[in-house]
């Protein structure tokens, strides 16, 4: 009756033993650690490794270890005195070629990281660091937008040879007027096929007859959120730099961002690097002159010598076709014409006229893309850090003209569809698409996060003592079992969230937490009635058995009403609110495991398989 067959027992088991597995990446600490990454051109390779580890030997700092990865290389220190001295050391050494980011790497056994066991992030509120609440000025995106479509208006109408008096932005619309109504119908016409975008509408002024056009609701409102998610993306590629292992870049509400970078706490080095700026030129390469000549110092008056990615000197012509502000569109593809990785572009108005002009004078030359970025320099002048503003220019592409074209065209003559992705997110995420301010921003030092760490640690092991003294004494070995598999519980849940790599903050500590508290209910359940199966008469076996069963329905029905709640708290919550939901979630799941299937597969263990008069319970 009261008897597993193997293979149940097999099976949680298994459970069991993968969540202690996976469970156990959380008991390892972190060693303080130095991230170097490559930016554009330069590489983190075996030479790089051996190059800081002879510097560090030379300055005395001893090392933990390092980890070389492609593109970047770990190295770990025994404490942060040495981590700091180190990282000074290291950035006079590598320069601006290379991000130079404080770490916490975490000490995880070889053995556990080989089937991809790794600890749970920790959130701002524990770990520390900055956050920053950035509001994005939709008024500005709908400026931006009319004034593209006024330049786009004007285009459409002298290519139709359509004639009209004035075009002007008029708030969030463009006004064009015109002499005749001959004229204006015309132009509706030709505005309504160009642009089906457009809602357009009709007036009479005195000084002539008037065209409004103007995006249609939901297209306004395709162009804001546009310009979050652009914002959101250039924000995302800013923040690699800080070198932060978890950072939390979304959206809140229809227009503002929520930046969350745990152990940074440098907060003007942040806004640094969120607030920098870059943007894109388009040049043609001198072909009639030797750049090599140039970087001897002999530069033609209509030339400059740039650099490329890999240091390389590039002679381009001063004159700029257009820059980036003119790109509306960027994406990776594939060239039809040889499946070879490419960009495909789309520009403004303007910006297509320009690339037309040029491009039909200069088919079979080349035309290089030029990377433009401002940001602030770090020099060390007597053992004294000294910030400079720096303009950082660099090629970052150099394709052969084939054929004319303007509004849309495509780069290529890129190496691997990687870089051609990355190209793309340069042109189309170099620069953010729409004004932000910060309107809020807090620092957590890691002080306080440490606390908030040690005092959840600690209310979770208190309340685990405490129901488990409770139980112990009040349902004697049946206590013990149920105190066994509610600490199994907690394992699983832990198992879990490093499992999906979920970042652990506060509200998920209350979560853990109150899950405590709440995973015991189905054990009071079922013994309560395995008492009162024994009250009314029946053998301990009959009783064990009947309160198992019996009990498993007001089990079922108490934690789906729980787990309704919980995705509630899911759906219409944000932030911490979804973190403690989904925490709760999982613990109600792994507590009706732990304490159905793991407390009976103990119980049957234990009275099973014996005879019994009466039960420790």
């Amino acid at each position: 009756m009261n008897r597993y067959p193997l293979w149940k027992y097999l099976f949680i088991a298994s459970i069991l033993l993968i969540g202690c597995l996976y469970a156990l990446p959380n008991l390892y600490g972190e060693d303080p650690a130095l991230q170097i990454s490559s930016t554009r051109g330069a590489k983190v390779d075996a030479a790089t490794e051996g190059r800081i580890k002879v510097l560090l030997q030379e300055a005395g700092l001893a090392t933990h270890g390092s980890e070389l990865t492609p593109g970047s290389l770990l190295v770990r220190f025994n404490d942060t005195e040495a981590q700091l001295k180190a990282q000074d050391l290291v950035k006079r050494e590598l320069g601006d070629d290379y991000i130079v980011a404080l770490n916490l790497a975490p000490t995880t056994p070889a053995w556990l990281r080989a089937i991809n066991a790794k600890p749970m992030y920790l959130g701002l509120d524990l770990r520390g660091g900055v956050h920053f609440l950035m509001e994005v000025d939709m008024a500005a995106v709908m400026e931006q937008r009319a004034e593209r479509y006024v330049e786009d208006l004007r285009g459409t109408l002298r290519d139709e040879k359509v004639r009209y008096t004035s075009v002007a932005r008029r708030g969030n619309g463009v006004e064009v007027k015109f002499r005749g109504v001959e004229e204006r119908a015309a132009a509706r016409e030709h505005i309504r096929k160009t642009f089906p975008e457009l809602q357009l509408s009709e007036s009479d002024a005195s000084d002539g007859q008037v065209l409004t056009a103007q995006l249609t609701e939901q297209q306004q409102r395709e162009t804001q959120r546009f310009a979050v998610q652009q914002n959101i993306t250039t924000l995302r590629n800013r923040v690699n730099e800080l070198g932060v292992a978890e950072p939390v870049i979304q959206q809140q509400g229809q227009n503002r961002i929520v930046v969350q970078l745990p152990g940074v706490q440098d907060t003007a080095r942040a806004k640094e690097i969120l607030g920098a700026t870059a943007t894109l030129e388009f040049r043609m390469v001198d072909e009639q002159h030797s750049a090599a000549d140039a970087a001897a110092g002999r530069v033609p008056p209509s030339s400059r010598l740039y650099r490329s990615r890999t240091g390389q000197p590039v002679l381009l012509q001063k004159r700029i076709i257009i820059t980036g502000d003119s790109i509306i569109d960027a994406a990776s593809t594939i060239d039809q014409r040889d499946g070879s990785p490419a960009v495909s572009i789309s520009l403004d108005a303007k910006g297509a006229r320009s690339m037309q002009n040029t491009t039909q004078e200069n088919v079979g030359k080349l035309m290089a893309v030029v990377f433009i970025e401002n940001k602030t320099e770090t020099r060390y002048v007597d053992g004294a850090a000294v910030k400079t503003k720096k303009r950082v220019e660099e090629v970052i592409n150099q394709a052969t003209i084939r054929e004319a074209f303007s509004k849309r065209f495509q780069i290529t003559g890129l190496d691997n569809p990687e870089e051609a992705r990355t190209l793309a997110l340069l042109l189309r995420a170099g620069a953010l698409s729409a004004p932000i301010d910060i309107i809020e921003e807090r620092t957590v030092g890691p002080s306080l996060g440490q606390e908030n760490i040690d005092k959840g640690f600690m209310s979770c092991i208190i309340g685990l003592i405490a129901i488990t003294l409770f139980m112990s004494m009040y349902y004697r070995v049946f206590g013990v079992i149920a105190s066994i598999s509610l600490f199994l519980n907690l394992v699983l849940m832990v198992a879990i969230l490093s499992m999906m790599q979920a970042t652990l903050t506060l509200p998920g500590i209350a979560g853990i937490a109150l899950t405590i508290g709440m995973a015991i209910d189905a054990n009071v359940l079922i013994f309560e009635r395995v008492r009162e199966e024994l009250r009314n008469g029946n053998t301990p076996q009959a009783a064990i058995h009947a309160g198992y069963e019996r009990a498993w329905g007001t089990i079922v029905d108490s934690n789906i009403t729980t787990l309704i709640a919980g995705f509630s708290l899911f759906l219409l919550g944000s932030g911490p609110i979804r973190g403690f939901a989904v925490v709760l979630c999982i613990g109600i799941l792994t507590s009706m495991f732990s304490a159905v299937l793991v407390s009976r597969g103990m119980v049957n263990l234990t009275y099973g398989q014996r005879k019994l008069s009466k039960l420790a319970i």
